[in-house]
């Protein structure tokens, strides 16, 4: 079966290629005659937008809606997307890796990447009414263990899988990656200070510069411990929660950062913003044993708690991270503003209290 190809961009999506990709996803009767189009969701560096289907010849399993992605129509947050492979790393996640760990994620009716244009497309199930997590301003606390259950679900099929090593398109921290990322911190440094200090309390801008000299410590110091498949931006606006009877409880998205990494970057990640700082002090340690305990069901062996609680404290610093460096090579706008401002001052407080810098070597 022939490829549906890649729209230049949602404008020049038509009824006859939403028909060869339901086709392609399996359909081989429905067709599309009309459709409407509307951008949903909140990201930075791709540009989602959702087309209800007008069909004939349609069974009870044709869906009656699709998402597809395609490239941010920003101009920075696309040369960010293009320069650090975001793009086509999602596209062979869903090609390639979805089917091999147990995480739900919408299913995927197409996904393609044109290596000379760098356009992409992505034609994924509409989760609606599922309601998106916002990042600004938290979740719940058992929300937050539902996530850390679906983590689980992503970190534990791959576990220390040494096949993991020959995907050579995944993510992974080298000396190449840690010296890259103390040159990067340093340079967006002033910018982030210049263009932020004013929204943050003096502890957390001390810390964000504190850090500096210690980001590429931060990366060789992930080089040791368990391996598994992570998502690399596990947080809430790239989840989706269910809604009614049948719904998917959780269905997360974005999956342009995937790597080979250490699991608890993730948890700590996703828990140092995802909760209210006073939320997350009352529970994280029982959030941690919950995911521990989903890993050990999911049949991981040999990481003991008290190991992922030290990983957890030396992790906290990786939202620090794509605060300061993700704020400054996107394009600008107020919600995104607002989402960093929310996530820097989090994950600063999150690293304060753990002590984190003191987990990193000099």
């Amino acid at each position: 079966m022939s490829e549906p190809g890649i729209p230049a961009s949602p404008d020049a999506v038509d009824a006859d290629w939403l028909t060869a990709c339901l086709r392609h996803g399996g359909d081989p009767a429905a067709r599309v005659v009309d459709f409407d189009a509307t951008d949903v969701g909140t990201g930075q560096v791709g540009r989602n937008v959702r087309f209800a289907l007008q069909l004939e010849g349609a069974s009870e399993a044709t869906p009656g809606s699709l998402v597809a992605k395609f490239p941010s129509d920003d101009p920075v947050s696309r040369a960010t997307g293009v320069a650090q492979g975001n793009y086509l790393r999602e596209v062979r996640f869903y090609r390639e890796l979805v089917h091999t760990v147990d995480i739900r994620t919408p299913a995927c009716h197409y996904a393609a990447f044109d290596p000379d244009t760098s356009n992409f497309v992505l034609v994924m199930e509409d989760m609606a009414p599922a309601v998106q997590g916002d990042q600004i301003r938290g979740c719940d606390v058992d929300q937050a263990a539902l996530a850390l259950s679906e983590l689980a679900a992503l970190h534990a099929p791959r576990w220390n899988d040494p096949a993991l090593g020959e995907i050579a398109w995944l993510q992974r921290g080298s000396e190449d990656s840690a010296n890259l990322l103390q040159v990067l911190y340093g340079s967006v440094l002033g910018g982030f200070r210049e263009r932020y200090e004013a929204r943050l309390d003096a502890e957390a801008i001390a810390l964000i510069q504190d850090f500096a000299p210690k980001a590429g410590a931060f990366v060789r110091a992930g080089f040791k411990g368990p391996r598994a498949v992570t998502h690399g931006d596990y947080r809430l606006d790239n989840m989706l929660f269910g809604e009614g009877s049948g719904a998917a409880p959780l269905a997360v998205v974005d999956w342009q950062t995937p790597g080979l990494g250490h699991p608890a970057g993730d948890a700590s990640y996703f828990l140092g913003a995802g909760l209210l700082p006073e939320d997350r002090r009352e529970h994280e340690r029982a959030l941690l044993a919950h995911y521990h305990r989903e890993l050990e069901k999911r049949g991981v062996s040999g990481y003991d708690l008290e190991t992922l609680h030290a990983d957890y404290r030396t992790f906290a610093f990786g939202g620090v991270v794509m605060a300061v460096v993700a704020s400054m090579i996107v394009g600008q706008s107020k919600r995104g503003d607002d989402m960093f401002m929310a996530m820097a001052s989090r994950h600063c407080a999150h690293a304060i209290d753990w002590d984190s810098l003191a987990a990193i070597p000099d």
